[in-house]
Order: C-alpha cells, then structure tokens, then sequence
C-alpha cells in the first residue's frame, strides 16, 4: 500500500464527522499528497508531507495512545492534519550548483517556500480544517501548539503555550510525536540539501 492509499484508509476509518468526507476530496485537489514536508530538513522530498504525517501518526499511536483514555478519531486528525498549512506552500526552483568533478555549472532543484496565505502555522492547519469541519477544543489545540518552541509566538515571548500544554495532553502528545517523528525517525528523509 502506498502513502496515500494508507493516509486515506486511516483518515476514512477513523474520521467519521461532518464534512470530514468534504475536507479529504478538497485536499485531493491541492498539492498535499506530494508536497514536501520543508525545505532541506526532514521529508523535504516528493510525498514528504504525507510521509511526515503518517509518521506522526504511527507515533502518536504507538507511544502515546491510551485506549481508556483518548479518542482515537482525535488523534487520527491532529497526526494526519497538524500540517496542513504546508499544502500549497512549497514550489520547486532552481539554481546554478557547481558540480565539483567536472568543473561544471549545473542546475539543480531545491524547494522554496511561496506562502500565499501567511497566517502562521498551526493557526493556518486548524483554520483551514475548521472551512469543512468543527474540531474539538483539544484539538485545536494540539494542532495550533504542536510547532511547541519552535512557534513564533513562543518565540515572540507568549506563555499561552503552556497554559495550552497543561490544559490540554493531547497538545503535549502531538508535540511530542511531531518531535520523536521529525528528528528521530525520519533522519536522512530529504532529497534535498
């Protein structure tokens, strides 16, 4: 099964609500299944993206789920769509590298950021969820503070993060899973350098 055969069977047997079935057919019509998940750092290749987020997934999953505890259709959407703000957000360029055996100049492609819609990070993934459907508070949350330190706010100075951290655990879990999957298990993921 290929990425995006798996990312859609997780999504429809986990996510039931209304206009879930809406947002997955309007994700099919953007670049989201073969975006890259950055630049040059991790998955900053072609289906990067997709593969960033199953990752999350299966990490979420398998370190922090608990059955009694959390709700499976919650994590399914917080790991599959904290990153949906990077749909639409990269293009392919190009630029003159020297290639160091011959002596020549040739042009190489590297990803670029052509964000047309800058409303920050995670707020851009819940915002644009929430166009086809109502996330839970929790979730929201997750999805807007899963960038932890890394966030502009946080880095602006904000402590809303943690009031957000300690109200809410999926945010932690996200978090954490958005960290172990990005430094962890997808080391060597990129294409490009």
């Amino acid at each position: 099964m290929g990425y995006k055969e798996e990312f859609i069977d997780i999504y429809t047997q986990n996510v039931k609500r209304e206009g879930s079935a809406e947002l997955l057919e309007w994700l099919q019509k953007t670049d989201f299944f073969t975006a890259p998940a950055s630049t040059k750092y991790h998955c900053a290749c072609e289906q990067g993206l997709l593969m960033h987020s199953l990752s999350v997934y299966h990490t979420l999953m398998d370190r922090h789920f608990d059955p009694d505890k959390d709700n499976p259709e919650s994590f399914a959407i917080c790991a599959l769509l904290h990153d949906l703000c990077k749909a639409q957000f990269y293009k392919v360029s190009t630029r003159n590298v020297k290639n160091e055996e011959t002596g020549q100049w040739e042009k190489k492609p590297y990803y670029s950021v052509e964000d047309t819609f800058p409303y920050g990070h995670g707020e851009k993934s819940v915002f644009l969820i929430e166009r086809f459907m109502r996330l839970k508070t929790s979730e929201a949350m997750a999805i807007r503070w899963h960038m932890g330190g890394f966030d502009e706010a946080v880095k602006g100075g904000s402590f809303a993060i943690s009031l957000a951290f300690e109200k809410f655990p999926l945010a932690v879990k996200l978090h954490l899973a958005d960290l172990e999957s990005t430094y962890l298990r997808e080391k060597h993921t990129s294409a490009m350098k």
